[in-house]
């Protein structure tokens, strides 16, 4: 049984994007463009890792991720996808105590090393 990501981004092109590059790697891929949308995918099947976009108008991704490692006990593992720099994304996956980061502009086969280092398959 494939492993379950659930990707969070206020961009449809980067959702299709990295599910198309994740799914050809054999996982499968929910995608949510809302925070009630991703909270509902979460609920309906919990996912062995979640990757958050940071900067979406909604919610900042890094105080998503720290209200689900807090309030919520979420203990799947946590990637930051940012386009910020990769010191100041470095910085707030360290506040926000999440399992790691990567900057969209790394490209797919940067993402996929850190999901498979996170999920243990590296």
């Amino acid at each position: 049984m494939p492993r379950r990501i659930l990707l969070i981004d206020d961009s449809a092109l980067v959702l299709d994007f990295t599910r198309a590059v994740l799914e050809r790697a054999g996982y499968e891929v929910a995608t949510a463009t809302t925070v009630a949308a991703f909270e509902a995918e979460r609920r309906r099947a919990a996912p062995d890792l979640i990757i958050v976009d940071v900067q979406m108008p909604e919610v900042f991704g890094d105080d998503l991720a720290s209200a689900l490692r807090g309030a919520y006990k979420v203990s799947s593992p946590i990637l930051l996808l940012s386009s910020l720099d990769e010191e100041e994304l470095a910085r707030r996956a360290a506040e926000a105590e999440v399992d790691g980061w990567v900057t969209k502009k790394a490209g797919p086969d940067a993402l996929l090393a850190k999901v498979k280092s996170v999920l243990g398959e590296a």
